[in-house]
């Protein structure tokens, strides 16, 4: 997946924040943690379902961060690869703590498990809201996230990194350190089973 102009920009952009906090600038931390908050809660969010779990463990992935950001290699790699598989990391450790099902909730993924079918997103756009149509989407939504539920851990995560993070194939298959063929096969499965999951549901 190539990046457009303005993902390469804000990569720079914010490796250039990275450069600046391992040479002690305390303003380019702030920066840097405003930055990633939204993205990093997010997922944490997605995985457990729950605000206040999510907010602790985005809490702990920044306090992982400052005390390993002076290993991070600007020259190798990307940031944000580097710290979803920081978020990943603690995710596991706290699925394997609580031993919890994890809820996600995604509105990107393909109804029928192709790439090229309409989204989850897709179906939810109308350009005539109404509050009917409100309705309906929030049941989708909770639709998808219960369908999710169901689904194994292993095909969870790659189905939220690929869908939801729009991470390519093998920015997944670093963070979750299995081969691009791997990651292939659980997101093709996550989406064929979370399909039949939700037509299930649909039905019921």
């Amino acid at each position: 997946m190539e990046r457009t102009p303005e993902q390469e920009a804000a990569q720079e952009a914010v490796a250039k924040l990275v450069r600046q906090c391992m040479a002690g600038d305390s303003h380019a931390w702030q920066q840097l943690v405003t930055s990633q908050h939204r993205r990093i809660y997010a997922i944490c969010y997605r995985f457990t379902g729950s605000s206040t779990d999510a907010e602790d463990l985005t809490q702990d992935v920044f306090l992982k961060l400052y005390k390993n950001l002076s290993s991070f290699d600007t020259q190798k790699g990307s940031f944000q690869t580097w710290i979803t598989t920081l978020a990943r990391n603690l995710l596991v450790d706290h699925f394997r703590r609580t031993r919890l099902d994890r809820a996600s909730d995604s509105l990107d993924v393909s109804f029928d498990g192709e790439d090229g079918s309409p989204t989850m997103g897709d179906r939810l756009a109308d350009n005539r809201p109404s509050q009917e149509q409100y309705v309906a989407s929030m049941e989708l939504k909770n639709q998808i996230q219960c369908a999710l539920k169901q689904l194994s851990p292993e095909l969870r995560e790659a189905v939220i990194l690929r869908d939801l993070e729009d991470m390519d194939y093998k920015e997944i298959a670093q963070v979750l350190r299995i081969p691009e063929g791997t990651v292939k096969s659980r997101i093709s499965r996550g989406r064929g089973e979370l399909a039949k999951l939700l037509q299930r549901i649909e039905r019921q």
